[in-house]
């Protein structure tokens, strides 16, 4: 069990450290400022804030702590498996959600990994399962997957999945792109595909990132090239960085273009994150701009995730009460959560009416650290279900923070069951000392078995001291 919170834990943590810490960002965020704050490699690890934070607030959803000795019951349509030497020593709880949408997502982020190392072949695959997991980015998918069919030297096979493209998704975003991936296959039939032909990328940046420190003027016209190009994935990616540095009136231009969706939705996608992490108010009321006038649901989350990333704590709050999708409500509050936005949420829990709303907001402070007014809730709120979601919150959140009023909460209510949650609380946070405290002074023959059951699960010197006090009597 400790080990599945350590991997929680562990998830939210990259999140943090990767943004920083909650309001550290306004601090940084002259243009000038945050083009040293964040590298290349840094906009490469961002990429996985919003999946670092829906994993573990998907792990933290799994859990409604049960009133048994070291139980707790799953949300349905989850499987539980145990695996040995997950976490290193003993067993791990590893939850796998159904094929989906998500698993969609994980194949398609992984095929452009895979472009982006060369293996042609892996891509194909990946990009196959990611269209058909997932209908959303299943052009995106069919794009690529037609890319890597074309670097492998197999045009025909290419040119049929972009004509499955083009019939399927006569709406899509990637039809220019896949026009001009026609003309290359077709310039390139009949010649060989070696090694020796493909271009070197990386060299490619290096000389234009020079050009762009000498001659920024004649660089961005390069780079424009480069994005609108059937250059690889990879290669467009970190031309969109090196643009990003620039200072250029030009180069804003262009970024603004591709961020607004004048380039495929990859591309846009990325130009947003650029916009959150180099830009200053300019480009954040841009990206409140694009995310006003957009449709498009991936857009909209990666805005969020700027918003997060850039400190944008009120515009993130406005979302998180009225945005008509509940899907981005409920993430616009996991990420208020993650920001450390412990004024807004508390504020915003005593006003909201819905009680699924008020446990999303209750799990944001769990993940802010917002001890005291869970402590709050637990006291007074008036639906037991959310009383006792609060009480499950605060074992988790450690014995030295909120262990003694887990104890005074037990003994100021008399109600059975909010007591075993307590008891199971405490039991979460290895708080023996605790359950002892309230066990010896319990009256009711349930809750006491309840208490030394927990107990003799638990290595503990208080607990085998009490333990042995019962034998003795």
């Amino acid at each position: 069990m400790k080990a599945q919170f350590c991997f929680i834990g562990v998830s939210l943590l990259s999140a943090s450290i990767a943004m920083g810490q909650p309001g550290s960002p306004d601090k940084m965020r002259t243009g000038e400022g945050m083009k040293k704050l964040f590298s290349y490699e840094d906009m490469e690890r961002m990429k996985q804030i919003p999946a670092d934070v829906e994993r573990a607030m998907q792990q933290l959803k799994m859990f409604d702590f049960a009133p048994k000795m070291g139980d707790w019951n799953m949300k349905p349509g989850m499987d539980m498996a145990f695996k040995p030497g997950m976490f290193g020593s003993g067993y791990a709880f590893a939850f796998q959600k159904g094929r989906g949408e998500d698993q969609g997502e994980r194949q398609y982020e992984r095929g452009k990994r895979s472009l982006d190392n060369k293996r042609w072949d892996e891509a194909v695959g990946q990009f196959e399962e990611a269209a058909a997991a997932n209908k959303s980015i299943a052009d995106g998918a069919m794009y690529w997957k037609a890319y890597a069919l074309m670097k492998l030297g197999r045009g025909k096979e290419a040119t049929a999945v972009l004509d499955d493209l083009a019939k399927g998704f006569p709406q899509s975003r990637w039809l220019n792109d896949a026009k001009a991936m026609r003309v290359e296959i077709a310039q390139a039939a009949g010649r060989p595909v070696s090694p020796e032909s493909a271009t070197d990328d990386d060299l490619k940046l290096m000389a234009i990132n020079g050009l762009m420190q000498s001659d920024a003027e004649r660089a961005i016209p390069l780079l424009e090239k480069i994005l609108t190009s059937q250059s690889s994935h990879k290669l467009r990616e970190r031309a969109l960085f090196v643009l990003s540095q620039s200072s250029s009136p030009k180069g804003r231009e262009v970024l603004t273009r591709i961020a607004k969706g004048g380039a495929n939705p990859d591309l846009q996608v990325q130009a947003i994150r650029t916009l959150g992490l180099h830009g200053g108010k300019e480009s954040r009321q841009l990206l409140a701009d694009i995310y006003a006038s957009s449709s498009d649901l991936a857009v909209k989350k990666q805005i969020l995730n700027s918003f997060m990333v850039s400190g944008e704590r009120e515009r993130m709050l406005a979302i998180a009460k009225s945005d008509p999708n509940p899907a981005l409500r409920s993430s616009a509050i996991h990420y208020l959560g993650t920001m450390g936005a412990n004024t807004q949420l508390a504020a915003m829990y005593g006003s909201e009416s819905s009680t699924e709303l008020r446990a999303q907001i209750m799990q944001a402070m769990f993940v802010g650290g917002n001890s005291e007014k869970l402590i709050e809730i637990a006291k007074t709120e008036k639906d037991p279900a959310l009383r006792l979601r609060a009480i499950s919150h605060l074992g988790t959140m450690g014995s030295t923070k909120t262990g003694a009023a887990l104890v005074e909460l037990y003994t100021s209510n008399s109600d059975a069951e909010v007591r075993k949650k307590i008891l199971t609380a405490l039991f979460v946070q290895g708080n023996a000392k605790g359950i002892v405290e309230v066990a010896r002074k319990e009256t009711n023959a349930d809750l006491r078995r309840s208490a030394v059951q927990h107990l003799s699960n638990m290595r503990s010197k208080d607990a085998t001291d009490f333990l042995m006090e019962i034998l003795n009597k």
